[in-house]
This record gives structure tokens, C-alpha cells and sequence, in this order.
């Protein structure tokens, strides 16, 4: 069913190619850790396109892209003397043995639990936190929200402090809790906007943006996705406004308000 031309072990030659002090490539040559950054981004970003237009056919391409990014810092850092990938895999492999005990009962890879056993979902969650805070405290860091990196996009890093939180207590017992905070934010929203405080209204604006977050959660919401996806549902109504305003020789610059509210109904009926 699938043709494997080629293996790990040959990406990683294939790598050390490329960073060959004499014959390798010179972009690759000159690549640091701080460099490679925003290419990892784009390609998990790519990575996650592909998924959400259900283009499966070129998921593994963008998946080996992801994974070339791996790849790349293992390099980087076996020449610097900090680890190869051999140790990324092992680091891995231990760490979620040992986060899932439910399943390595001996915390070893191939001990196995009793198949008929079913195991608590909420024990499941409250251990695997418990070990999450004990690897924190073994890094050296004492808060619970300590390493939830700073580099997520908004929404979904809002989403997961939340979580983080909530997890270990700080939560609205239901959603109306935060309805209500919601309503007292959009109110101190407006009254900075009578005030024409600039930086007070990106501040008060931030606070209904997280409280938004925080609704999503309760609802069962991922708030990203649900961004992501208004986004794509936007897109699609305006392109169809253009082709239509484009049929007729119109540009949307051009056109009236009245004329554009009604090809947006259209658009909404179209793309629904």
C-alpha cells in the first residue's frame, strides 16, 4: 500500500549534507536556531491549512516539511553539542511513557495493563497535570502557567492559560458567570471609548477578547478554530461580492453601501 523509498536515518544524512562546512548548502550553512523560527511557524501553519481544507493528499508533503524543521534543530544542535535527534526521540518516547501510566502500568514502553481494565478519565487528567507540575518544578519553574509559551497565537494561548487555571480550581462554576463578565467588560469598553483613551480602549478591548476566550471554553468552544473558520466563512462572501460586483463591470470601492449590503445577503445565502 505504501511505496518507502527512503528512511530516517536517510533524512538525517541527507541533513548533515546540507550543513557540510565544505560541500553543503550555504543558506542551510548559515541557518541558526533564532533563524529557523519563523519557518517552523509557517510550515505547522501550513500543516494545519491543509487539515482544515481536508487536502489529505498533500498532507504528508506537509507533514515532512514539519518534519524537516526537527530535523534541522537536531542538527544544529548535535554540531553544538547539546543533543542529537536520537535524544529528542528518547526524550519523548519518556516523557509520555511516564505521563501515561494508564497505559505503561510499570513505566516502561512495552509494559501493558490489563485489557480489561477502564481506566477513570478524570483520574487520567488529574494525573497527568499532577506529572505536568512536577516536570515544571523539576525545570525550575513554580508557577502552573509557567510554560505555556509565550509565541502561541492569542486566542489559543488565552484559551490554555484559562484551562490551565480551571484545572486546578480558578473557574466560573457555569457559562453564566461569565456572561455576566462579559457584559461588565463590554461596559468598561464603552466607557473608555467616551473617555477617547487610546490606550485604555486597546486595554478594555483586551479584556473583552479574553473574557471571549473564557465564553468559548465554557461552551465547549475552541475560540481559534472558531476565529479561524469566521475568517475562511468572510473570505468566502467577499470574493463572491467581488465576482459579482466584477460581472457587471463594478469595483467595490465604487459601489454604494446599499449595493453591497445586498450582494452580502446574497453572499450569506450562497455560502451558507
Amino acid at each position: 500500500m505504501f511505496d518507502n523509498k527512503s528512511s530516517l536515518q536517510d533524512l538525517l544524512y541527507l541533513m548533515r549534507r546540507l550543513r557540510d562546512p565544505e560541500t553543503g548548502c550555504p543558506w542551510d550553512l548559515k541557518q541558526t536556531f533564532a533563524t529557523i523560527v519563523p519557518f517552523t511557524l509557517e510550515e505547522v501553519y501550513e500543516v494545519v491549512d491543509t487539515i482544515e481544507r481536508e487536502d489529505y493528499s498533500h498532507l504528508k508533503e506537509e507533514l515532512g516539511d514539519l518534519l524537516f524543521q526537527v530535523v534541522f534543530y537536531s542538527q544544529l544542535g548535535e554540531e553544538q553539542g547539546l543533543f542529537n535527534f536520537e535524544q529528542v526521540v528518547s526524550a519523548l518516547t519518556d516523557k509520555l511513557v511516564s505521563r501515561h501510566p494508564h497505559v505503561f502500568p510499570e513505566g516502561t514502553l512495552h509494559s501493558q495493563r490489563d485489557a480489561r481494565e477502564n481506566p477513570n478519565e478524570q483520574d487520567i487528567k488529574q494525573n497527568w497535570e499532577r506529572l505536568k507540575q512536577g516536570e515544571r518544578q523539576d525545570k525550575g519553574r513554580s508557577s502552573i502557567l509557567d510554560d505555556i509559551p509565550r509565541a502561541l497565537p492569542a486566542l489559543s494561548r488565552a484559551q490554555k492559560l484559562q484551562k490551565r487555571a480551571a484545572n486546578h480550581g480558578f473557574d466560573w462554576p457555569d457559562s453564566g458567570g461569565v456572561w455576566n463578565k462579559l457584559n461588565e467588560e463590554i461596559d468598561e469598553l464603552k466607557a473608555a471609548l467616551r473617555e477617547q483613551n487610546q490606550a485604555l480602549i486597546e486595554d478594555e478591548l483586551g479584556d473583552v477578547l479574553f473574557t471571549t476566550v473564557n465564553l468559548g471554553r465554557h461552551l465547549g468552544v475552541d475560540t481559534e478554530l472558531a476565529l479561524r473558520n469566521a475568517s475562511r466563512k468572510f473570505e468566502k462572501r467577499f470574493q463572491y461580492l467581488e465576482e459579482k460586483l466584477a460581472e457587471s463591470g463594478e469595483e467595490v470601492v465604487k459601489t454604494s453601501p446599499q449595493r453591497l449590503d445586498q450582494l452580502w445577503r446574497e453572499a450569506k445565502l450562497e455560502t451558507r
